[in-house]
């Protein structure tokens, strides 16, 4: 970098830092008289580098990540002797078959995360939580095989449940493609590690990008005129921890966005779409390169101080200057502070999505990566030994909430004050 433009940066940063925390924007406005959750009027769109509801008034969205509920990582949920949830799934079935495996499935998606958490979120003071899912809620296999309910219907009913209580309680969703059909990077969090069979260039890759294009049809079609529903979250992290270059990011980003945006828009023109360019901005283009309309970047950030974490933020604005941008998932590392990750996505207009709002593990009672954290002696779901029975048991009602975890005190600590 030449030193001029370091110079001008230098002082930009400073000023990012420097800055004293801003009056807050709008919420979610208050709920009117006699109203029962959303309505017409409270649908986001884009204006500018804001988020609008059709009443014309500014909307910042400060939410929670439902993690681990619909995908699961080892790390955050209780199960063990498989590594990642695409290993769970296929060891279920091998031992169960497929329907008792998506009994057992159901029977802690049940649980882990219910009407109490949403309420909890809302007593909180959130206005928004981002859903992250995977193809095979929706897909018995990698086939394309459909999950129907009982009216023999392609089965949304857990999408459906979610947009609905969060919509009553005044709670935009964003709807998370955490994990698509042959994954978009190396990473377990996409469901299958060291998998990522969306950017193959075969005739299996190519089924993959079909599979994704139908999900995705099927859910915006779906939700299309949905006030709850803020924004579609096309791919989680593509290309995270995937042996590429930033170019080779780029264009893998770049060309898999044109095509599922494209999908998108063919059956919903109105709903914000967002897409991730995660660990720099330059890993997505400047949105006029393809005339996208009513969009929102995201990245997500994990890093080692707050100076690291204001210039990444900085240089995102300043190489995405035109649109609205949202951290969509963050934790402070190291010695970045959660005071310093606030006060810089304040002063520079992002929208944030804490990761996350529960979990279970070791010392995750006492842990800032949740706001729930399962009680000290929680239990895990063994997934080759355990019978039927005793993981049904362990997913069962312990699992909930209001039985089995306990409050962090990150959100008194560390969040509360920057929800006003």
């Amino acid at each position: 970098m030449k030193k001029p433009l370091r110079m001008i940066l230098c002082f930009a940063l400073a000023a990012a830092l420097a800055l004293p925390l801003s009056a807050p924007p709008a919420a979610a406005a208050a709920k009117p008289a006699g109203a029962v959750g959303f309505t017409a009027d409270d649908y986001l769109t884009v204006n500018n580098r804001e988020l609008v509801n059709r009443r014309g008034e500014k909307v910042k969205l400060k939410g929670a990540n439902l993690g681990a509920w619909l995908i699961m990582e080892d790390w955050l949920c209780p199960y063990e002797e498989v590594g990642d949830n695409y290993e769970l799934l296929e060891t279920l079935i091998a031992r169960f078959g497929v329907q008792k495996a998506y009994e057992l499935m159901n029977t802690y998606e049940d649980n882990f995360i219910t009407a109490y958490d949403l309420d909890q979120i809302a007593a909180m003071g959130f206005n928004c939580v981002r859903v992250p899912f995977w193809y095979r809620n929706f897909y018995y296999d990698d086939n394309g095989s459909k999950i129907l309910d009982s009216n023999g219907d392609w089965d949304f009913s857990r999408l459906d449940w979610v947009v609905r209580e969060c919509s009553a309680r005044r709670i935009y969703v964003i709807l998370d493609m955490h994990g698509a059909p042959g994954f978009q990077s190396d990473a377990p969090h996409s469901g299958k590690a060291d998998s990522n069979g969306l950017f193959a260039k075969t005739p299996q890759g190519e089924r993959y990008r079909e599979l994704t294009d139908e999900l995705w049809t099927a859910i915006a079609a779906r939700f299309r005129g949905n006030p709850a529903v803020a924004m579609y979250d096309l791919l989680n992290e593509p290309c995270c921890d995937m042996p590429v270059t930033e170019l080779q990011r780029r264009i893998y980003n770049e060309g898999i966005y044109k095509r599922l945006y494209k999908t998108v828009r063919a059956a919903d023109e109105d709903h914000i779409i967002t897409l991730e360019c995660i660990w720099t901005p330059l890993a997505l283009p400047q949105v006029r390169t393809h005339n996208w309309q009513n969009v929102v970047y995201q990245v997500h950030f994990y890093n080692n101080s707050d100076f690291i974490f204001a210039a990444f933020l900085l240089l995102t604005r300043l190489y995405h200057p035109g649109i609205p941008l949202m951290m969509g998932e963050f934790y402070p590392l190291g010695r970045t502070t959660w005071k310093g990750c606030f006060r810089t996505m304040e002063n520079l207009g992002f929208s944030w999505m804490l990761w996350t709002y529960k979990g279970a593990g070791h010392l995750m009672w006492e842990s800032d990566w949740c706001l729930k954290g399962s009680k000290d002696g929680f239990e895990r779901a063994k997934i080759k030994t355990d019978p039927f029975a005793e993981i049904a048991r362990k997913w069962g009602a312990y699992l909930r909430t209001e039985n089995g975890y306990t409050d962090t005190g990150h959100y008194r600590n560390n969040v509360e004050a920057f929800l006003g």
